[in-house]
């Protein structure tokens, strides 16, 4: 490992907050790529280490590893704060995957207004405006920052799961499955199947078939 990593890794440790990669290019005087290089060399030498390293775009900080956080908050006790709403939570979930998306477009997603989620996430320093539409009015564009990650305990965005695209079973089925379905009823049965019975006519038909005429010869 060259001497960069060690020198990074304890420049990364004694700040207080992320550190963008041109930050590190101007303290160590050296260009991105030797930089890029070195925070590699970093990240795989904390592989089985207490600490990782965390990057979000072009910030990059150390932080404990997610399966080690109850040692650490035993250890220091930290204030319990404000647990987030299932609004939130959800919002926070469309901002994640959507990305950079607008306000506009989380309202259409949810359906209901969601300036005060927003707003709140904002303060909580989970989303930022990361950009501006080029729609009319140039809306801000919203995405996630790096206390997000720390909140879920992931190295980067790409860490983020795969949402599960199945539908549910309670679901009702779209068009064209409905149509499939419609087919498969109206297929007749395999060889040696039997078929399904008719449903039985109602009691009150069968009466009235009984009590008419019969046709004189």
């Amino acid at each position: 490992m060259s001497i960069l990593a060690p020198a990074i890794e304890a420049i990364l440790f004694s700040s207080n907050r992320p550190l963008r990669v041109r930050e590190l290019q101007q303290v160590t005087d050296t260009d991105r790529h030797t930089i890029e290089q070195a925070l590699e060399e970093l990240r795989e030498s904390l592989t089985h280490r207490g600490l990782m390293l965390q990057r979000h775009h072009d910030q990059v900080q150390l932080v404990t590893r997610p399966e080690l956080a109850g040692y650490v908050r035993r250890a220091l006790r930290p204030e319990v704060t404000g647990r987030l709403s299932t609004a939130a939570y959800e919002t926070l979930a469309i901002v994640a995957y959507q990305q950079p998306v607008s306000r506009a477009k989380i309202e259409e997603i949810r359906g209901v207004n969601s300036d005060g989620v927003v707003s709140n996430l904002e303060l909580r320093d989970l989303v930022k405006e990361v950009g501006r539409g080029t729609g009319p009015g140039q809306p801000r564009l919203y995405g996630t920052t790096i206390r997000f990650l720390q909140m879920l305990g992931l190295e980067s965005l790409e860490d983020l799961p795969f949402p599960d695209t199945q539908r549910l079973p309670d679901q009702e089925p779209d068009g064209q499955d409905a149509e499939a379905t419609a087919d498969a009823q109206a297929q007749p049965p395999p060889d040696g199947e039997p078929r399904p019975e008719a449903p039985p006519e109602p009691e009150h038909q069968a009466a009235v078939e009984e009590e008419a005429p019969s046709p004189s010869a």
